[in-house]
């Protein structure tokens, strides 16, 4: 079932359709994100959940259906948007991945602010300031000047997070943010996330951390064979959900037999 919030919508996917090698991964997903909306997208292993959110910002191309931007249709399968519309798509689609992506020579300031110089032409003092206050904002400024191998898994995740925001992005994609940073470093990267939804940023969220998608998302939608089962309230459907494989899943997550 899929239901469209009130509100103005920031992201509009629909009938978003992915195949590889001659096998369908996606059959036709579509949702309707309202601006300050924070989606948690839960689903087994192989359910085509991280495919889905990296079609959202083009990193994997839909080889079916429409992506809308605030109105603005950015993406069209049967058109086939130019690499120009991609580049800017991607300025206003963020996305935070499992693994971290910094790089390895420079230091938190230096990969919080590279993407500010070379994606918006901010003048380095400019993305400097910018960069000390996103540092800050994610609990890091006192380790600005480190370099990745110098931090913990959940310090370079927040850096990674900081580093999206400096785009200054309307919407940001998390692939399982916290999957590769060991359980005792997940509760910062998770706080950020949670404040980042709490002050409305918009945001859709792959994870299999189902108290903070209790928490901090407005909904869920689960994803089974590549197929929305269900998107609603993510309090009722991670709670007390009525689809029968979903309540399997939360459950295993849970530990509850």
């Amino acid at each position: 079932m899929t239901t469209t919030p009130e509100g103005t919508l920031a992201l509009s996917a629909q009938q978003i359709r992915k195949s590889f090698g001659g096998k369908e991964i996606l059959h036709g997903i579509s949702v309707d994100v309202k601006k300050g909306e924070h989606i948690a997208i839960i689903g087994p292993s192989g359910s085509g959940k991280s495919t889905f959110i990296r079609c959202l910002n083009l990193l994997e191309t839909p080889d079916h259906g429409t992506i809308d931007l605030h109105g603005e249709r950015v993406f069209d399968a049967v058109e086939k948007t130019p690499a120009k519309s991609v580049r800017a798509l991607r300025k206003r689609v963020g996305m935070v991945f499992q693994s971290f992506n910094l790089f390895a020579t420079h230091t938190a300031l230096e990969n919080v602010s590279l993407a500010q110089r070379l994606v918006l032409e901010r003048s380095k003092t400019d993305a400097v300031d910018r960069s000390e206050e996103l540092l800050e904002r994610v609990g890091l400024k006192k380790h600005m000047h480190k370099h990745p191998s110098q931090l913990s898994g959940g310090q370079q995740q927040r850096v990674a997070i900081a580093r999206s925001l400096a785009l200054d992005p309307e919407v940001i994609l998390f692939d399982e943010p916290t999957s590769a940073i060991d359980p005792e470093m997940r509760v910062e990267v998770l706080r950020v996330m949670k404040e980042l939804a709490e002050g409305g940023m918009t945001m859709m969220t792959v994870t299999h951390e189902i108290e903070f998608a209790k928490e901090a998302a407005d909904r869920a939608m689960f994803l089974a064979d590549g197929e929305l089962l269900e998107i609603g309230p993510a309090a009722e459907i991670l709670t007390d959900p009525s689809n029968e494989r979903i309540r399997r899943f939360v459950n295993a997550l849970s530990g509850v037999i």
